[in-house]
């Protein structure tokens, strides 16, 4: 039998490569921060009862932590709460740049299982094939998910205030251009 501070150190080492990815999943299927942080902590509490590691555990973490999340969402009083506090989806460390805050507001605004499988592919850089198995659907569904996600994206940002300078001749923050006279 292999010695306790062995399974510490998987639990350790998984709790530290997969923390931050999670809380930030976990707002993505519509928790509050703290609400996160709290799935986070019972998803741990039940991998520190294991006595061996998961075959994967990566993606056992992800689905344990998925599916207390889906869990938490069923309780009444939590769901009002996150409906009152779901304007706040981010909450900023710093002042965020224009281009952050705009593209925060369209992540938001996408639907809940768009905005997933965007959040799965970029940030924990799952393949099609994970995200389907994670969510119970086809790659090709979560591809098209990925692909309609990202192309509502694009096209909320485009528009005047990405494409064109201000109006008092400076550059756009979210356009990188320059502003020079020809040489005389």
């Amino acid at each position: 039998m292999k010695p306790v501070v062995e399974h510490e150190d998987w639990q350790r080492r998984l709790y530290e490569a997969q923390a931050v990815s999670l809380i930030l999943y976990g707002r993505a299927l519509g928790l509050s921060h703290s609400e996160a942080e709290d799935v986070l902590h019972e998803t741990f509490v039940g991998l520190l009862a294991r006595t061996e590691p998961p075959e994967e555990p990566s993606f056992y973490c992800l689905r344990a932590f998925r599916n207390r999340a889906m869990n938490h969402h069923r309780g009444l009083w939590r769901r009002l709460k996150r409906e009152l506090e779901s304007r706040r989806w981010f909450e900023p460390v710093a002042p965020p740049n224009p281009s952050e805050a705009a593209a925060m507001r369209c992540l938001e605004g996408l639907p809940s299982e768009q905005r997933e499988v965007i959040v799965l592919k970029i940030w924990h850089q799952h393949t099609f094939e994970q995200i389907g198995r994670l969510l119970d659907v086809s790659p090709h569904t979560a591809a098209g998910r990925y692909r309609y996600g990202l192309e509502k994206i694009r096209k909320s940002l485009k528009g005047p205030q990405y494409e064109r300078p201000t109006m008092d001749r400076t550059p756009n923050s979210l356009v990188d251009t320059t502003w020079s006279l020809p040489p005389a």
